[in-house]
């Protein structure tokens, strides 16, 4: 135990022990305050990472099926409508056939005509539709463009396609 003098005697008194008074409230507020700048940006970094893999993950699956579409209707015989080639490539990923969406076009060229050199030159342009009439012509060249929107519409993605006989 520690002593005390009394002033003006010489009496020796027992000096009171001190008490832990523990932390005050501004310590402690400062406390939880420092913890969370160092906590919250973890757990908002972590949650910024789960959606970027959702959405990585969206992308990756509709871009497959994009590429496998292109390649059903590379790989598929000359003809007027693609639709259900590509329409494949949905449901072998186990989307719905209405995900995917094919356009046509077919190149109908101009008659010859010479350029200031004398060289034929043929032009053209592209007409709406996947063949000019029920048959496709032997010789037509077409245009295929296949979008492919994801299940939840937040990715779409398209490609083209040139078919040819020739």
């Amino acid at each position: 135990m520690i002593a005390q003098r009394n002033a003006g005697t010489n009496d020796v008194a027992p000096a009171m022990p001190r008490r832990d008074t523990g932390f005050g409230l501004v310590e402690v507020l400062v406390a939880v305050v420092l913890i969370a700048m160092a906590v919250v940006p973890l757990m908002m970094a972590g949650i910024v990472s789960i959606k970027v893999s959702g959405r990585t993950n969206v992308v990756s699956k509709t871009e497959t099926v994009l590429a496998n579409a292109a390649d059903r209707v590379n790989r598929a015989g000359e003809g007027c409508d693609y639709g259900v080639y590509a329409e494949a490539a949905a449901l072998a990923q186990g989307w719905t056939a209405d995900r995917v969406a094919v356009n046509y076009a077919y190149f109908v060229p101009d008659e010859p005509a010479a350029n200031a050199s004398g060289s034929p030159v043929t032009a053209g342009h592209w007409e709406a539709g996947a063949c000019p009439g029920t048959q496709r012509p032997e010789g037509l060249v077409q245009k295929v463009t296949i979008s492919v929107h994801s299940p939840d519409d937040t990715v779409t993605r398209s490609i083209v396609v040139v078919k040819s006989d020739v």
